[in-house]
């Protein structure tokens, strides 16, 4: 996973230079390339014009839908990850997308096989427009659905959306629906979602609990809401990061239900794409390739490295 991700309160005027039609910059989803862009605009502070165009592009964006363990599929774009969770007594779904691919998001879902009717949670990491922004084409569309945040998550998507009114980019986020607190969970079905309060990439910032199945195995899996140190305020907002990352850390540590598995928000973050292909070549008895408490462990460890860091940079500031 990468420190620089994008500063996504800026990211709503580039997106209406992405309806321009020029040339891509990527050739498929290949993570490491796009990683290294975004690792080039948190260090510039600038985005090159074709990434921002990109960004945008339903048809570059589009990736089809594919099953990552028997009960979850990635149903989201290329840069920006959604989740479904399906059960027999509906569905769970994270995060939103933004326009203009929350269209393909359900789409993805009717591929899938799904009904996206069924859905009855969607659970909102935190309240940049690319988590939050198709929340309400999802609440025109999803007529069962309610829709969970943490307070601080709404407040922070209400207030960006209503930043950008008037302006390129422009989206729209729903009134408050669930308003979640840590530890709070749903149960859809005999499967359970748990919320964590993860402030840090942003103080609203939740992560989610739950079960993935392969086959007659059952593991424990994240959706860790933000990792990125894109939208830091101050040296507290560090702080609050570092404790969150370490709370996952222990949690993938754990010695009777360790976190194995990390669907992340992001996939050009933890390579999913290419982890995407080995899964399709995967033979009888061959370990999954998104279980890897070592490699989740290896990230945070590395993202609580980098965050201390910042945690110095960020002090220096504050008594100036």
């Amino acid at each position: 996973m990468r420190n620089s991700f994008v500063r996504f309160v800026f990211a709503g005027a580039l997106l209406a230079a992405s309806l321009v039609a020029q040339a891509q910059p990527f050739d498929g989803c290949p993570s490491p390339a796009i990683g290294a862009a975004f690792d080039d605009f948190g260090k510039t502070g600038r985005m090159q014009p074709a990434l921002g165009r990109w960004l945008g592009d339903a048809d570059a964006q589009r990736i089809a839908p594919w099953k990552a363990f028997d009960d979850a599929y990635f149903v989201g774009a290329c840069w920006v990850s959604a989740w479904l969770l399906p059960t027999p007594q509906g569905h769970f779904l994270i995060d939103t997308l933004h326009e203009p691919h929350t269209a393909e998001l359900l789409a993805n879902v009717r591929k899938a096989g799904f009904d996206p009717q069924d859905i009855r949670y969607v659970f909102i990491t935190h309240g940049h427009f690319d988590h939050a922004g198709g929340a309400a084409r999802l609440k025109r569309e999803l007529k069962n659905a309610r829709f969970v945040m943490t307070e601080t998550g709404w407040a922070e998507a209400i207030a960006s959306a209503n930043a950008m009114a008037g302006k390129p980019g422009a989206w729209e986020m729903i009134p408050r629906d669930i308003v979640a607190k840590d530890g709070d969970s749903w149960t859809l079905g005999g499967r359970t979602v748990t919320l964590l309060e993860t402030p840090g990439h942003t103080l609203g910032t939740a992560s989610y609990l739950y079960d993935v199945h392969d086959g007659a195995r059952a593991y424990r899996a994240v959706t860790v809401g933000g990792l990125g140190l894109s939208a830091i305020q101050n040296a507290r907002q560090v702080e609050l990061y570092i404790d969150s990352v370490e709370r996952l850390d222990r949690l993938a540590a754990s010695a009777t239900r360790p976190v194995e598995v990390h669907l992340t928000t992001h996939p050009f973050a933890t390579g999913l794409m290419e982890q995407r292909s080995v899964l399709a070549q995967r033979k009888s008895g061959d370990a999954h390739p998104l279980v890897d408490a070592a490699g989740l462990h290896k990230q945070l460890e590395a993202l609580e490295s980098g965050a201390k860091e910042r945690l110095v940079i960020e002090q220096a500031k504050d008594k100036k």
